[in-house]
């Protein structure tokens, strides 16, 4: 830009043309700049949709991870439990022969403890006396006539157990017949 010296107005300017930008062309150059910005524009696209989908799959690794250790912790404690329940039978056979009012009451009393710390661990106990026979949850080791219901549990020969709402071991269980 060059001032032009004949007038007297402050601020006028007068353009100039330059030799150099004459003989460029201008549309091409526009052209080559759009072709680069949709370029620029597709790349950026092509990031960001691999950034959401690293994304997505980062968050449901997290989850599968958590779903895993929370499947081994639950294995952990079912193969304790499954070894803690002979102990449990034992207790239950003690007091079912126990003589002595005093060794019954601590018999009594650490079964009573070692069932408390396994419900708190997740250990249910499932009652079923009485219920409709289930294959699912109870094991039949026999029949006894009964004047009641056929087809209930009429007998539980050893308990069974669920583990956080999952059944750990199946009742044994002596299973309801009419009498002959």
């Amino acid at each position: 830009m060059i001032m032009n010296d004949d007038t007297k107005n402050e601020g006028e300017m007068e353009f100039v043309a330059d030799e150099e930008s004459a003989n460029v062309d201008l549309s091409g150059k526009i052209q080559k700049f759009r072709q680069e910005l949709l370029i620029c524009e597709r790349d950026r696209k092509e990031y960001l949709d691999g950034w959401q989908r690293a994304k997505a799959d980062h968050i449901n690794y997290k989850k599968d991870e958590a779903k895993r250790l929370e499947d081994t912790a639950r294995f952990i404690a079912s193969g304790f439990m499954q070894d803690m329940l002979p102990a449990l039978d034992s207790f239950d056979l003690a007091l079912g022969h126990a003589g002595s009012s005093d060794i019954e009451k601590g018999v009594l009393l650490i079964r009573s403890q070692l069932l408390d710390a396994l419900k708190r661990r997740g250990l249910e106990v499932m009652s079923a006396d009485g219920a409709v026979f289930d294959p699912a949850l109870h094991e039949s080791v026999g029949e006894v006539e009964s004047d009641g219901e056929e087809g209930r549990v009429a007998e539980v020969i050893q308990k069974g157990y669920f583990l956080q709402g999952k059944l750990l071991r199946p009742a044994r269980v002596r299973v309801s017949i009419k009498k002959q």
